[in-house]
Protein backbone atom coordinates (compact mmCIF):
# COMPACT_ATOMS: atom_id res chain seq x y z
CA UNK A 1 0.00 0.00 0.00
CA UNK A 2 2.38 2.60 1.03
CA UNK A 3 4.42 1.85 -2.33
CA UNK A 4 0.69 2.53 -4.46
CA UNK A 5 0.79 6.33 -2.37
CA UNK A 6 4.37 6.84 -3.49
CA UNK A 7 3.59 6.11 -7.03
CA UNK A 8 0.46 8.45 -6.70
CA UNK A 9 2.49 10.62 -5.11
CA UNK A 10 4.96 10.84 -8.31
CA UNK A 11 2.37 11.01 -10.82
CA UNK A 12 0.75 14.06 -9.11
CA UNK A 13 4.06 15.71 -8.91
CA UNK A 14 4.58 15.12 -12.41
CA UNK A 15 1.50 16.70 -13.55
CA UNK A 16 1.86 19.77 -11.31
CA UNK A 17 5.39 20.29 -12.88
CA UNK A 18 4.19 20.12 -16.35
CA UNK A 19 1.41 22.38 -15.54
CA UNK A 20 3.74 25.25 -14.01
CA UNK A 21 5.62 24.98 -17.09
CA UNK A 22 3.07 25.47 -19.45
CA UNK A 23 2.03 28.49 -17.49
CA UNK A 24 5.57 29.38 -16.96
CA UNK A 25 5.90 29.18 -20.79
CA UNK A 26 2.64 31.17 -21.28
CA UNK A 27 3.65 33.91 -18.88
CA UNK A 28 6.49 34.46 -20.53
CA UNK A 29 4.96 35.20 -23.83
CA UNK A 30 2.60 37.81 -22.11
CA UNK A 31 5.68 38.87 -20.10
CA UNK A 32 7.48 39.79 -23.89
CA UNK A 33 4.03 41.23 -25.16
CA UNK A 34 4.12 43.79 -22.02
CA UNK A 35 7.67 44.28 -22.09
CA UNK A 36 7.44 45.46 -25.79
CA UNK A 37 4.75 47.36 -25.50
CA UNK A 38 5.74 48.69 -22.66
CA UNK A 39 9.06 49.78 -23.61
CA UNK A 40 7.55 51.51 -26.82
CA UNK A 41 5.66 54.01 -25.05
CA UNK A 42 8.58 54.70 -23.11
CA UNK A 43 10.54 55.45 -25.90
CA UNK A 44 8.17 57.03 -28.02
CA UNK A 45 5.87 59.02 -25.70
CA UNK A 46 7.85 59.28 -21.72
CA UNK A 47 5.82 57.11 -19.32
CA UNK A 48 4.48 53.79 -19.22
CA UNK A 49 0.77 53.23 -19.21
CA UNK A 50 -0.33 51.13 -16.27
CA UNK A 51 -1.81 48.51 -18.76
CA UNK A 52 -1.30 44.90 -17.04
CA UNK A 53 -2.35 45.45 -13.46
CA UNK A 54 -7.01 45.01 -13.80
CA UNK A 55 -8.22 41.89 -12.62
CA UNK A 56 -8.39 38.63 -14.94
CA UNK A 57 -12.14 38.73 -13.99
CA UNK A 58 -13.03 42.24 -13.27
CA UNK A 59 -15.98 43.25 -15.06
CA UNK A 60 -15.30 45.84 -18.40
CA UNK A 61 -16.37 49.06 -17.85
CA UNK A 62 -17.30 51.32 -20.80
CA UNK A 63 -15.47 54.16 -21.26
CA UNK A 64 -16.50 57.86 -20.09
CA UNK A 65 -16.21 60.23 -22.98
CA UNK A 66 -17.25 63.70 -22.25
CA UNK A 67 -19.88 65.35 -24.74
CA UNK A 68 -19.40 68.50 -23.97
CA UNK A 69 -15.59 70.63 -24.92
CA UNK A 70 -15.95 72.37 -22.10
CA UNK A 71 -17.30 70.48 -18.87
CA UNK A 72 -18.28 66.98 -18.68
CA UNK A 73 -21.55 67.48 -17.47
CA UNK A 74 -22.78 65.18 -20.22
CA UNK A 75 -21.29 61.36 -20.23
CA UNK A 76 -21.16 59.28 -23.47
CA UNK A 77 -21.11 56.12 -22.12
CA UNK A 78 -19.32 53.80 -24.96
CA UNK A 79 -17.94 50.63 -24.72
CA UNK A 80 -14.51 49.73 -25.24
CA UNK A 81 -13.16 46.48 -26.36
CA UNK A 82 -9.82 45.58 -28.11
CA UNK A 83 -10.94 42.50 -30.29
CA UNK A 84 -7.60 42.60 -32.17
CA UNK A 85 -4.82 43.08 -29.37
CA UNK A 86 -4.30 39.36 -28.75
CA UNK A 87 -3.63 38.14 -32.47
CA UNK A 88 -1.43 41.08 -33.04
CA UNK A 89 0.47 40.51 -29.82
CA UNK A 90 0.21 36.39 -30.94
CA UNK A 91 1.66 37.24 -34.48
CA UNK A 92 4.51 39.45 -32.62
CA UNK A 93 5.48 36.67 -30.29
CA UNK A 94 5.85 34.45 -33.40
CA UNK A 95 8.20 36.30 -34.37
CA UNK A 96 10.88 35.66 -32.04
CA UNK A 97 9.81 32.13 -31.16
CA UNK A 98 7.78 30.01 -32.72
CA UNK A 99 6.07 26.47 -30.82
CA UNK A 100 6.22 23.58 -32.20
CA UNK A 101 3.58 22.02 -30.64
CA UNK A 102 0.71 25.05 -31.86
CA UNK A 103 0.15 25.87 -28.35
CA UNK A 104 0.83 29.48 -28.70
CA UNK A 105 -2.85 30.03 -29.92
CA UNK A 106 -4.48 28.65 -27.40
CA UNK A 107 -2.63 30.24 -24.98
CA UNK A 108 -3.21 33.87 -25.75
CA UNK A 109 -6.42 32.78 -26.57
CA UNK A 110 -7.11 32.17 -22.65
CA UNK A 111 -6.10 35.55 -22.05
CA UNK A 112 -8.83 37.17 -24.27
CA UNK A 113 -9.53 40.79 -21.71
CA UNK A 114 -6.12 40.70 -19.86
CA UNK A 115 -5.17 42.99 -22.08
CA UNK A 116 -7.75 45.21 -22.75
CA UNK A 117 -6.02 48.87 -23.54
CA UNK A 118 -9.57 51.02 -22.33
CA UNK A 119 -9.82 54.35 -23.62
CA UNK A 120 -6.09 55.40 -23.55
CA UNK A 121 -5.10 54.76 -27.29
CA UNK A 122 -6.71 56.05 -30.27
CA UNK A 123 -5.96 56.52 -33.60
CA UNK A 124 -4.73 60.37 -32.64
CA UNK A 125 -2.49 58.24 -30.59
CA UNK A 126 -0.84 55.25 -32.44
CA UNK A 127 -0.68 54.86 -36.06
CA UNK A 128 1.56 53.97 -38.94
CA UNK A 129 2.43 57.69 -40.05
CA UNK A 130 5.67 58.67 -39.53
CA UNK A 131 6.61 60.92 -36.74
CA UNK A 132 7.60 64.12 -37.98
CA UNK A 133 8.93 66.78 -35.64
CA UNK A 134 11.36 70.32 -35.55
CA UNK A 135 14.48 68.40 -35.52
CA UNK A 136 13.46 67.12 -38.85
CA UNK A 137 13.64 63.63 -37.71
CA UNK A 138 11.51 60.87 -39.14
CA UNK A 139 10.70 57.78 -37.21
CA UNK A 140 8.56 54.97 -38.04
CA UNK A 141 6.31 53.46 -35.67
CA UNK A 142 7.12 50.05 -35.50
CA UNK A 143 3.54 48.98 -33.62
CA UNK A 144 1.72 51.02 -35.62
CA UNK A 145 0.99 48.13 -37.89
CA UNK A 146 0.37 46.07 -35.26
CA UNK A 147 -2.16 47.38 -33.08
CA UNK A 148 -3.56 50.45 -35.51
CA UNK A 149 -7.01 48.73 -34.99
CA UNK A 150 -6.71 48.01 -30.90
CA UNK A 151 -9.89 50.27 -30.68
CA UNK A 152 -12.33 52.42 -32.55
CA UNK A 153 -13.10 55.15 -30.20
CA UNK A 154 -14.30 58.81 -31.30
CA UNK A 155 -12.05 61.71 -30.49
CA UNK A 156 -12.02 62.92 -26.84
CA UNK A 157 -12.99 66.43 -26.25
CA UNK A 158 -10.93 67.71 -23.81
CA UNK A 159 -10.90 71.47 -22.20
CA UNK A 160 -8.63 74.07 -24.25
CA UNK A 161 -7.90 75.78 -21.42
CA UNK A 162 -6.89 72.32 -19.11
CA UNK A 163 -3.90 71.29 -19.41
CA UNK A 164 -3.15 67.74 -20.09
CA UNK A 165 0.35 67.40 -20.23
CA UNK A 166 1.03 63.30 -20.87
CA UNK A 167 -1.30 63.59 -23.86
CA UNK A 168 -1.37 67.14 -25.50
CA UNK A 169 2.08 68.65 -24.65
CA UNK A 170 1.44 71.51 -22.97
CA UNK A 171 3.08 75.03 -22.60
CA UNK A 172 6.03 75.50 -19.97
CA UNK A 173 8.22 78.01 -19.04
CA UNK A 174 12.33 76.52 -18.42
CA UNK A 175 14.57 77.70 -15.50
CA UNK A 176 16.16 81.19 -17.69
CA UNK A 177 12.85 81.80 -19.00
CA UNK A 178 12.01 80.33 -22.46
CA UNK A 179 8.71 79.10 -23.50
CA UNK A 180 8.52 74.89 -23.83
CA UNK A 181 6.48 72.01 -24.23
CA UNK A 182 6.02 69.55 -21.47
CA UNK A 183 7.53 66.28 -22.35
CA UNK A 184 9.66 63.17 -21.14
CA UNK A 185 13.22 63.72 -21.42
CA UNK A 186 13.08 60.79 -23.92
CA UNK A 187 10.44 62.73 -25.85
CA UNK A 188 12.35 65.80 -25.65
CA UNK A 189 15.63 64.11 -27.22
CA UNK A 190 13.50 62.86 -29.79
CA UNK A 191 12.44 66.63 -30.72
CA UNK A 192 15.61 67.39 -30.89
CA UNK A 193 15.03 69.96 -28.08
CA UNK A 194 16.76 70.89 -24.47
CA UNK A 195 15.26 70.04 -21.24
CA UNK A 196 15.30 72.74 -18.53
CA UNK A 197 12.80 73.35 -15.60
CA UNK A 198 9.82 70.30 -14.47
CA UNK A 199 6.78 69.74 -15.09
CA UNK A 200 3.83 68.11 -13.41
CA UNK A 201 3.99 64.12 -13.58
CA UNK A 202 7.92 63.63 -14.08
CA UNK A 203 7.67 65.45 -17.10
CA UNK A 204 10.53 68.00 -18.05
CA UNK A 205 10.20 71.60 -19.62
CA UNK A 206 11.81 70.67 -23.46
CA UNK A 207 12.50 73.85 -25.42
CA UNK A 208 12.70 73.65 -28.82
CA UNK A 209 14.84 75.66 -31.64
CA UNK A 210 15.46 75.86 -35.28
CA UNK A 211 17.93 77.65 -37.13
CA UNK A 212 17.55 76.49 -40.52
CA UNK A 213 15.72 77.79 -43.64
CA UNK A 214 13.11 76.22 -45.46
CA UNK A 215 12.76 74.33 -42.86
CA UNK A 216 8.71 73.13 -41.33
CA UNK A 217 7.74 72.80 -37.69
CA UNK A 218 4.73 71.21 -35.85
CA UNK A 219 5.76 72.16 -32.23
CA UNK A 220 4.35 75.00 -30.05
CA UNK A 221 6.26 77.22 -28.45
CA UNK A 222 8.74 76.72 -30.80
CA UNK A 223 12.03 79.26 -31.57
CA UNK A 224 12.53 80.12 -35.03
CA UNK A 225 16.34 81.29 -34.92
CA UNK A 226 18.68 83.12 -37.63
CA UNK A 227 21.62 80.89 -39.08
CA UNK A 228 24.67 80.68 -37.42
CA UNK A 229 26.21 81.74 -40.87
CA UNK A 230 26.08 85.01 -42.26
CA UNK A 231 22.87 85.54 -44.69
CA UNK A 232 24.09 86.48 -47.63
CA UNK A 233 21.88 88.94 -50.02
CA UNK A 234 20.13 88.80 -52.40
CA UNK A 235 18.16 85.47 -50.73
CA UNK A 236 15.66 84.40 -48.70
CA UNK A 237 14.78 82.47 -45.83
CA UNK A 238 11.80 80.96 -45.06
CA UNK A 239 9.60 78.47 -42.30
CA UNK A 240 6.17 77.23 -42.19
CA UNK A 241 4.17 76.49 -39.94
CA UNK A 242 2.04 73.62 -40.45
CA UNK A 243 -0.90 73.39 -38.74
CA UNK A 244 -3.36 69.60 -38.40
CA UNK A 245 -4.84 68.12 -35.14
CA UNK A 246 -4.37 64.90 -36.71
CA UNK A 247 -0.91 65.29 -35.61
CA UNK A 248 0.31 63.72 -32.22
CA UNK A 249 1.31 66.64 -30.86
CA UNK A 250 -1.60 68.63 -31.95
CA UNK A 251 -4.53 67.26 -30.34
CA UNK A 252 -6.06 70.56 -29.52
CA UNK A 253 -7.24 72.63 -32.68
CA UNK A 254 -5.12 75.38 -33.54
CA UNK A 255 -6.93 78.64 -34.47
CA UNK A 256 -4.35 81.32 -33.49
CA UNK A 257 -0.44 81.68 -33.83
CA UNK A 258 1.29 84.54 -32.01
CA UNK A 259 4.53 85.67 -32.79
CA UNK A 260 6.76 86.97 -30.54
CA UNK A 261 10.03 88.78 -31.96
CA UNK A 262 12.10 88.19 -28.91
CA UNK A 263 15.25 89.87 -31.56
CA UNK A 264 14.50 91.29 -34.81
CA UNK A 265 16.80 93.40 -36.46
CA UNK A 266 17.33 93.68 -40.68
CA UNK A 267 18.09 96.43 -42.43
CA UNK A 268 16.24 100.19 -42.31
CA UNK A 269 13.95 101.09 -45.20
CA UNK A 270 14.56 103.60 -47.53
CA UNK A 271 12.02 106.08 -47.55
CA UNK A 272 10.20 104.09 -45.16
CA UNK A 273 9.62 101.14 -48.10
CA UNK A 274 11.50 98.29 -46.56
CA UNK A 275 13.66 96.51 -49.19
CA UNK A 276 14.90 93.19 -46.60
CA UNK A 277 11.33 92.52 -45.80
CA UNK A 278 9.60 89.73 -43.36
CA UNK A 279 6.17 88.47 -44.16
CA UNK A 280 3.37 85.99 -43.40
CA UNK A 281 1.38 83.76 -45.45
CA UNK A 282 -1.51 81.68 -44.84
CA UNK A 283 -3.41 83.45 -42.31
CA UNK A 284 -7.03 85.27 -42.47
CA UNK A 285 -6.06 88.14 -41.33
CA UNK A 286 -3.46 90.46 -42.88
CA UNK A 287 -0.14 91.18 -41.69
CA UNK A 288 2.18 94.16 -42.76
CA UNK A 289 5.44 94.00 -44.05
CA UNK A 290 7.80 94.52 -41.67
CA UNK A 291 11.84 95.85 -41.17
CA UNK A 292 14.30 97.47 -39.21
CA UNK A 293 14.37 97.03 -35.63
CA UNK A 294 11.14 95.09 -34.12
CA UNK A 295 12.49 93.49 -31.31
CA UNK A 296 9.93 93.27 -28.37
CA UNK A 297 7.12 93.44 -31.10
CA UNK A 298 4.01 90.34 -31.67
CA UNK A 299 1.65 89.51 -33.48
CA UNK A 300 -1.52 87.71 -33.83
CA UNK A 301 -2.17 85.85 -36.83
CA UNK A 302 -5.97 84.25 -37.54
CA UNK A 303 -6.29 80.85 -38.99
CA UNK A 304 -8.70 78.36 -39.63
CA UNK A 305 -9.43 75.61 -37.08
CA UNK A 306 -7.05 72.65 -37.47
CA UNK A 307 -9.61 70.36 -37.04
CA UNK A 308 -11.68 71.62 -39.76
CA UNK A 309 -8.36 71.23 -42.17
CA UNK A 310 -4.73 71.82 -42.16
CA UNK A 311 -3.11 75.14 -42.55
CA UNK A 312 0.27 76.23 -43.94
CA UNK A 313 1.64 79.30 -42.04
CA UNK A 314 4.57 80.84 -44.31
CA UNK A 315 6.84 83.08 -42.10
CA UNK A 316 9.11 84.44 -44.93
CA UNK A 317 12.46 87.09 -44.71
CA UNK A 318 13.39 88.56 -48.63
CA UNK A 319 17.11 90.40 -47.79
CA UNK A 320 17.73 92.68 -50.56
CA UNK A 321 21.65 93.49 -52.28
CA UNK A 322 23.27 96.46 -51.31
CA UNK A 323 20.93 97.45 -48.63
CA UNK A 324 23.65 97.06 -45.58
CA UNK A 325 26.03 100.24 -45.37
CA UNK A 326 28.53 101.32 -42.48
CA UNK A 327 27.94 100.84 -39.99
CA UNK A 328 27.15 97.28 -40.66
CA UNK A 329 23.82 96.08 -39.10
CA UNK A 330 23.91 91.98 -38.93
CA UNK A 331 20.51 90.55 -40.24
CA UNK A 332 19.35 88.50 -37.21
CA UNK A 333 16.08 87.37 -35.71
CA UNK A 334 14.95 84.89 -33.00
CA UNK A 335 10.88 84.53 -33.32
CA UNK A 336 8.90 82.75 -30.73
CA UNK A 337 5.61 80.65 -32.17
CA UNK A 338 2.97 79.71 -30.10
CA UNK A 339 0.30 77.77 -31.34
CA UNK A 340 -3.13 78.84 -29.43
CA UNK A 341 -6.17 76.11 -29.54
CA UNK A 342 -9.51 77.31 -29.98
CA UNK A 343 -12.11 78.48 -27.55
CA UNK A 344 -9.03 78.94 -25.36
CA UNK A 345 -9.70 82.43 -22.93
CA UNK A 346 -6.00 84.53 -24.20
CA UNK A 347 -7.22 84.12 -28.03
CA UNK A 348 -7.32 87.70 -29.24
CA UNK A 349 -10.49 89.49 -31.12
CA UNK A 350 -11.07 88.40 -34.37
CA UNK A 351 -8.86 91.03 -36.75
CA UNK A 352 -6.62 92.10 -34.03
CA UNK A 353 -2.54 92.17 -35.34
CA UNK A 354 -1.57 93.09 -31.84
CA UNK A 355 -3.44 92.32 -28.37
CA UNK A 356 -2.68 93.63 -25.03
CA UNK A 357 -3.49 91.95 -21.51
CA UNK A 358 -2.58 94.00 -18.89
CA UNK A 359 -3.81 97.10 -17.41
CA UNK A 360 -0.85 99.07 -18.27
CA UNK A 361 1.97 99.19 -20.80
CA UNK A 362 3.35 100.16 -23.66
CA UNK A 363 2.49 99.59 -27.43
CA UNK A 364 4.70 101.26 -30.27
CA UNK A 365 4.13 101.02 -34.23
CA UNK A 366 6.48 98.72 -35.98
CA UNK A 367 10.56 99.51 -36.48
CA UNK A 368 10.28 102.86 -33.86
CA UNK A 369 13.18 102.54 -32.03
CA UNK A 370 14.63 105.39 -28.92
CA UNK A 371 17.34 106.26 -31.12
CA UNK A 372 18.65 109.63 -32.85
CA UNK A 373 18.19 109.68 -36.73
CA UNK A 374 17.46 111.81 -39.46
CA UNK A 375 16.25 109.16 -41.52
CA UNK A 376 12.35 107.96 -41.72
CA UNK A 377 11.90 105.47 -39.49
CA UNK A 378 8.00 104.95 -40.04
CA UNK A 379 7.49 101.81 -42.32
CA UNK A 380 4.63 102.70 -45.13
CA UNK A 381 1.78 100.27 -46.01
CA UNK A 382 0.88 99.61 -42.67
CA UNK A 383 -3.20 98.92 -41.59
CA UNK A 384 -3.73 96.79 -38.56
CA UNK A 385 -5.43 96.99 -35.44
CA UNK A 386 -4.22 96.92 -31.86
CA UNK A 387 -6.42 95.76 -29.65
CA UNK A 388 -6.27 96.12 -25.56
CA UNK A 389 -8.43 93.63 -23.34
CA UNK A 390 -10.56 95.34 -20.51
CA UNK A 391 -9.02 94.63 -17.57
CA UNK A 392 -10.68 94.59 -14.28
CA UNK A 393 -8.84 96.90 -11.58
CA UNK A 394 -7.01 95.99 -8.75
CA UNK A 395 -7.91 99.37 -6.33
CA UNK A 396 -12.00 99.19 -7.58
CA UNK A 397 -13.42 96.04 -7.94
CA UNK A 398 -14.91 96.90 -11.18
CA UNK A 399 -13.40 96.98 -14.75
CA UNK A 400 -12.05 99.52 -16.20
CA UNK A 401 -13.76 102.32 -18.36
CA UNK A 402 -11.45 104.22 -19.69
CA UNK A 403 -8.04 103.63 -21.50
CA UNK A 404 -5.82 107.02 -21.36
CA UNK A 405 -2.27 107.04 -23.49
CA UNK A 406 0.31 109.10 -23.21
CA UNK A 407 4.19 109.17 -24.94
CA UNK A 408 6.45 107.37 -23.39
CA UNK A 409 9.63 109.26 -22.76
CA UNK A 410 12.93 109.07 -24.65
CA UNK A 411 16.45 108.52 -23.42
CA UNK A 412 18.36 108.36 -26.32
CA UNK A 413 17.10 111.42 -29.15
CA UNK A 414 14.24 109.13 -30.37
CA UNK A 415 11.18 110.96 -31.37
CA UNK A 416 8.16 109.17 -29.15
CA UNK A 417 5.59 110.82 -31.91
CA UNK A 418 5.86 111.62 -35.49
CA UNK A 419 3.32 110.59 -38.31
CA UNK A 420 3.27 112.59 -41.12
CA UNK A 421 5.06 116.30 -41.73
CA UNK A 422 2.79 119.10 -41.15
CA UNK A 423 2.88 121.14 -43.48
CA UNK A 424 3.00 125.55 -43.31
CA UNK A 425 0.26 127.39 -45.02
CA UNK A 426 0.04 128.11 -48.46
CA UNK A 427 0.82 132.07 -47.79
CA UNK A 428 4.27 130.88 -45.45
CA UNK A 429 6.71 129.09 -46.80
CA UNK A 430 10.03 130.80 -45.22
CA UNK A 431 11.90 128.09 -43.58
CA UNK A 432 11.25 129.01 -40.49
CA UNK A 433 7.43 128.67 -41.09
CA UNK A 434 8.43 124.99 -42.13
CA UNK A 435 10.17 124.34 -39.51
CA UNK A 436 7.59 125.31 -36.79
CA UNK A 437 4.78 123.81 -38.30
CA UNK A 438 6.64 120.19 -38.88
CA UNK A 439 6.64 120.48 -34.72
CA UNK A 440 2.68 120.78 -34.40
CA UNK A 441 0.56 118.22 -33.93
CA UNK A 442 -2.09 117.76 -36.49
CA UNK A 443 -5.96 116.34 -36.27
CA UNK A 444 -8.53 115.90 -38.49
CA UNK A 445 -8.22 114.33 -42.45
CA UNK A 446 -7.88 117.69 -44.34
CA UNK A 447 -7.10 121.43 -44.07
CA UNK A 448 -8.89 124.15 -46.51
CA UNK A 449 -5.55 125.93 -47.57
CA UNK A 450 -6.01 129.66 -49.40
CA UNK A 451 -3.13 129.07 -51.84
CA UNK A 452 -3.46 125.46 -52.45
CA UNK A 453 -7.21 124.79 -51.64
CA UNK A 454 -8.41 121.43 -49.83
CA UNK A 455 -4.44 119.58 -48.32
CA UNK A 456 -4.34 116.39 -46.82
CA UNK A 457 -3.51 116.26 -43.23
CA UNK A 458 -4.28 113.40 -41.29
CA UNK A 459 -5.31 111.68 -44.46
CA UNK A 460 -2.97 109.12 -45.49
CA UNK A 461 -0.95 108.45 -42.38
CA UNK A 462 -2.54 108.36 -39.08
CA UNK A 463 -3.20 106.72 -35.53
CA UNK A 464 -7.03 106.62 -34.90
CA UNK A 465 -7.91 107.12 -31.20
CA UNK A 466 -11.78 106.91 -31.20
CA UNK A 467 -13.46 109.08 -28.87
CA UNK A 468 -9.96 110.40 -27.60
CA UNK A 469 -10.29 113.69 -25.45
CA UNK A 470 -7.75 115.65 -23.17
CA UNK A 471 -8.58 116.92 -19.87
CA UNK A 472 -10.56 119.49 -21.10
CA UNK A 473 -13.12 117.63 -23.47
CA UNK A 474 -11.37 118.63 -26.35
CA UNK A 475 -12.07 115.67 -29.20
CA UNK A 476 -10.63 114.16 -32.13
CA UNK A 477 -10.32 110.75 -33.20
CA UNK A 478 -7.59 110.97 -36.12
CA UNK A 479 -3.94 112.33 -34.67
CA UNK A 480 -0.79 113.09 -37.07
CA UNK A 481 1.91 115.17 -36.89
CA UNK A 482 4.80 115.30 -34.17
CA UNK A 483 2.68 115.53 -30.76
CA UNK A 484 -0.51 113.89 -29.73
CA UNK A 485 -2.70 116.90 -29.37
CA UNK A 486 -6.28 116.65 -30.23
CA UNK A 487 -5.64 120.79 -30.25
CA UNK A 488 -7.91 122.65 -33.31
CA UNK A 489 -5.69 123.86 -36.05
CA UNK A 490 -4.17 127.20 -36.34
CA UNK A 491 -3.04 127.08 -32.58
CA UNK A 492 0.51 126.93 -33.71
CA UNK A 493 0.85 129.48 -36.07
CA UNK A 494 3.05 132.22 -34.62
CA UNK A 495 5.31 132.12 -37.33
CA UNK A 496 2.48 131.99 -40.25
CA UNK A 497 0.58 135.04 -42.19
CA UNK A 498 -2.18 133.12 -42.00
CA UNK A 499 -3.49 129.61 -39.48
CA UNK A 500 -1.49 126.40 -40.44
CA UNK A 501 -3.03 122.68 -40.22
CA UNK A 502 -1.68 122.09 -37.14
CA UNK A 503 -2.20 122.67 -33.62
CA UNK A 504 0.29 122.37 -30.75
CA UNK A 505 3.85 121.33 -30.49
CA UNK A 506 3.56 120.12 -27.32
CA UNK A 507 2.20 116.59 -26.37
CA UNK A 508 -0.59 115.66 -23.86
CA UNK A 509 -2.71 112.52 -22.35
CA UNK A 510 -5.81 111.27 -24.37
CA UNK A 511 -8.73 109.54 -23.15
CA UNK A 512 -11.32 107.30 -23.99
CA UNK A 513 -13.86 105.21 -22.94
CA UNK A 514 -15.35 103.41 -25.79
CA UNK A 515 -14.99 100.30 -25.49
CA UNK A 516 -13.68 97.67 -26.57
CA UNK A 517 -10.15 99.66 -26.25
CA UNK A 518 -9.22 99.38 -30.20
CA UNK A 519 -6.30 101.86 -31.86
CA UNK A 520 -5.81 101.73 -35.56
CA UNK A 521 -2.29 102.88 -37.73
CA UNK A 522 -2.31 103.04 -41.44
CA UNK A 523 -0.12 104.87 -43.84
CA UNK A 524 0.59 105.29 -47.26
CA UNK A 525 2.98 103.85 -49.70
CA UNK A 526 4.91 106.68 -50.28
CA UNK A 527 7.17 109.59 -48.12
CA UNK A 528 7.17 112.09 -51.04
CA UNK A 529 4.67 114.87 -51.93
CA UNK A 530 1.38 113.48 -53.35
CA UNK A 531 0.11 115.84 -56.40
CA UNK A 532 -3.58 116.70 -56.44
CA UNK A 533 -5.80 115.53 -58.90
CA UNK A 534 -9.24 116.66 -58.63
CA UNK A 535 -10.78 114.72 -61.56
CA UNK A 536 -9.61 111.82 -59.68
CA UNK A 537 -10.71 112.77 -56.49
CA UNK A 538 -6.94 112.72 -55.17
CA UNK A 539 -6.11 115.15 -52.60
CA UNK A 540 -2.74 116.63 -52.39
CA UNK A 541 -0.11 116.05 -49.70
CA UNK A 542 3.03 117.31 -48.31
CA UNK A 543 5.77 115.59 -48.15
CA UNK A 544 7.00 113.74 -44.93
CA UNK A 545 10.22 114.00 -43.51
CA UNK A 546 12.43 111.58 -40.93
CA UNK A 547 8.59 110.34 -39.71
CA UNK A 548 9.74 107.41 -36.71
CA UNK A 549 5.94 106.08 -35.78
CA UNK A 550 4.72 106.24 -32.18
CA UNK A 551 5.77 104.88 -28.90
CA UNK A 552 3.08 105.98 -26.18
CA UNK A 553 2.13 104.51 -22.60
CA UNK A 554 -0.99 103.26 -21.88
CA UNK A 555 -3.04 102.80 -18.50
CA UNK A 556 -6.65 101.43 -18.38
CA UNK A 557 -8.21 103.81 -15.28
Amino acid sequence: MSKFYLLLSVILALQASQACEGANQNEGQVATGRQQTQNYFTYAYGYTPNLWNALYYRPRLPALVYASPYEGRIINRTPVSSPQFRTNLQEDDKDGREDEDGKNEANTDDKEDRFALGGLITENFISTRPVEFNSGLSTFNPWGQKIKNIVNLSPVSVNPNVNYQVATFDSCISRNGDAGICASRAVCSLFGGRSSGVCNLGLTCCVNAINTCDGAITLNNTYWQSPATPITAPSTCSLTVTLDSKRREQIKPICQIRLDFVSFTTSQPTGGTCTDTFEVSGSSNIAPVICGDNSGQHMYLDVQSSALSSTDLKLKFNFAVGTQTFPYIPRSWNIKIAMLPCGVSYLAPKDCLQYFTSAQGRVSSFNWHDASSTLTRQLNNQNYRICFRTELLKAHPTKATQMCLSVCSVTNGGDAFSITTVPPSGASSTASATSSAATLSAVGTTFKDSVKGTRAVCLYDFLLIAGGRDSNNVEADRYCGNALNPAVIGQGGLLMTEPPPGGLPSSVQVCSSLMPFRLIYRTDGTEEEITAVPSSNIIGAAADTANTGFCLDFEEK
